[in-house]
């Protein structure tokens, strides 16, 4: 569960182990593949997960999607990023980085 949505923003968010992004050759579209299962990707959707390196924070991400594309207000790629990660993280395909805190 999302602890709030400035939370988010500390996030450095990365494919959980059992994730994979896949580029399906036949339908020509990309799939986050998992044990048993897969959902299919919008355009939009596999652009946020191919950033989700564990490097970049959510900021980092939005910025570069802002750069990508222009022509879209931030405010929507914000809101298109959240909402995804959110989904992605509450199905446990998606670390935070911030794992590691509560190791230490």
């Amino acid at each position: 569960m999302v602890d709030g949505p400035h939370r988010l923003y500390s996030w450095q968010p990365r494919l959980a182990s059992k994730a994979r992004l896949r580029w399906d050759k036949v339908e020509k579209q990309y799939m986050l593949v998992f044990p048993e299962a897969a959902l299919v990707l919008n355009q939009t959707a596999a652009e946020v997960l191919k950033l989700c390196d564990g490097d970049r924070s959510v900021t980092d991400i939005i910025d570069a999607l802002l750069e990508k594309f222009a022509e879209t207000k931030r405010e929507q790629i914000e809101e298109h990023v959240v909402e995804l990660l959110t989904r992605i993280h509450n199905r446990g395909l998606l670390g935070t980085g911030l794992e590691t805190e509560s190791e230490s």
